[in-house]
């Protein structure tokens, strides 16, 4: 019996070594990935912040036109863009945005376009509207497919689809903290751009001064810039979850990197015990039987 049970501890101490050479090898892929990615992240943010300021002095300086992307409908439709992961094993980084959403959407009318397998399967099980699933891997979504998301939106809300819509991807606080996060996308309410703006610069509000020429006219150029805008914001917002994604899945390998290390220290204590206790055992049996027969 004692030896049943040493071969069965032998054979999980090697199962738990199989699962740790893989939980390692994750972990330092993740890690090797996770410096691009970050880099990745911190060199779209320019661009999108030059294409938000763009607006915000097209908005500002241009008081005598009326863009579809600013005004406040009456439709009460949303959808959200959604950016998950295309796979596990990272931790809570899949069910953390999952838990978020569901408090966003409560009592609301809504669609979704989903980024990312984990995303589709998820909107897919529930029978949620899907705009289309197209986008459904993000690490191979490029600069080029985030112009497409950005003109697929822009003509849905213009045709009225819709009439709000909403970002919610994973936000990269540092290595060890990811928080899902919401940003508006439409519609661009001019008070909101003015507070964006104030809260950037910290300077007082100036009067309006118009002093730049747009050709053919600036209500052009601002709707032309819009989905432009949009593009940026959704490849950092893309770029920032998938950092996000890979920093979850570091910490959740390296952990279970750990707890292996743990469980086969104690397979192997609870193994040594095993197996000291059948010597001492065959021992005891040795010397009786000897003694038996003198």
């Amino acid at each position: 019996m004692a030896a049943a049970n040493m071969k069965a501890v032998k054979l999980r101490i090697k199962s738990v070594q199989n699962t740790m050479q893989i939980t390692k090898a994750m972990q330092l892929v993740a890690a090797s990935k996770l410096r691009k990615a970050k880099d990745r992240a911190d060199q779209s943010k320019p661009y999108f912040q030059i294409m938000r300021e763009t607006l915000i002095d097209i908005a500002k300086g241009n008081t005598d036109f009326q863009s579809p992307y600013t005004k406040q409908v009456e439709n009460d439709k949303w959808l959200y863009v959604v950016i998950a992961g295309d796979r596990g094993l990272a931790g809570g980084y899949n069910s953390n945005l999952f838990k978020f959403m569901e408090g966003e959407t409560k009592d609301r009318d809504y669609m979704v376009l989903p980024i990312g397998k984990k995303s589709v399967d998820y909107f897919r099980s529930r029978g949620v509207e899907i705009l289309t699933e197209e986008y459904s891997e993000v690490a191979k979504i490029s600069v080029s497919d985030c112009f497409g998301i950005s003109k697929l939106i822009c003509d849905a809300y213009s045709k009225g689809k819709f009439g709000h819509v909403l970002l919610c991807y994973t936000d990269f606080v540092s290595m060890m903290t990811q928080t899902p996060r919401s940003s508006s996308l439409l519609p661009l309410a001019d008070f909101e751009l003015e507070e964006a703006e104030g809260e950037e610069t910290g300077e007082a509000k100036k009067p309006v001064r118009n002093l730049i020429l747009y050709e053919p006219d600036s209500e052009t150029v601002f709707n032309a810039i819009v989905p432009e805008y949009l593009a940026g914001l959704l490849y950092t917002s893309i770029n920032v979850s998938v950092a996000s994604e890979l920093a979850a899945r570091r910490t959740a390998m390296e952990a279970a990197t750990d707890n292996a290390g743990e469980m086969i220290e104690k397979l192997s204590l609870f193994y040594n015990r095993a197996r000291q206790a059948s010597i001492t055992q065959e021992i005891t049996e040795i010397v009786a039987g000897a003694e038996g027969n003198m």
